[in-house]
């Protein structure tokens, strides 16, 4: 066996090795009438969710937080940069609920000044 041949096989038995689970559909985590307990949900269930439902899902809480809030405006450009600093401290906190995680990097994003009051 060649010395690169054997390199690749030992790397793609690494990579199989840290691989993650398929993604799950949000629709897993929906109860029987098809609601979503959106205070119970860890960041675990986001991280590993198609993106797609991540983005709807952290969409959702951006606007439930604004609402609380009494804003009535979108910043489209901010709400995509908190929506991903969302999924990737969620990535690194797997064992935090997400509604935890939305205060932490909002929180974070005022201190930046990233975060603009209207």
């Amino acid at each position: 066996m060649h010395k690169t041949m054997a390199l690749g096989i030992a790397a793609g038995v690494a990579l199989i090795g840290v691989a993650k689970a398929d993604p799950v559909d949000l629709s897993a985590y929906a109860d029987a009438n098809g609601f979503i307990d959106v205070q119970t949900l860890t960041c675990a269930q986001l991280a590993n969710t198609y993106q797609e439902d991540a983005n709807a899902l952290t969409s959702w809480y951006s606007g439930w937080y604004n609402g609380l809030a009494h804003k009535h405006y979108m910043d489209y450009k901010k709400g995509r940069e908190a929506e991903h600093l969302v999924i990737e401290y969620c990535k690194a906190h797997e064992n935090e609920k997400i509604i935890h995680a939305i205060g932490v990097v909002f929180k974070d994003m005022r201190a930046e000044g990233m975060m603009m009051e209207k």
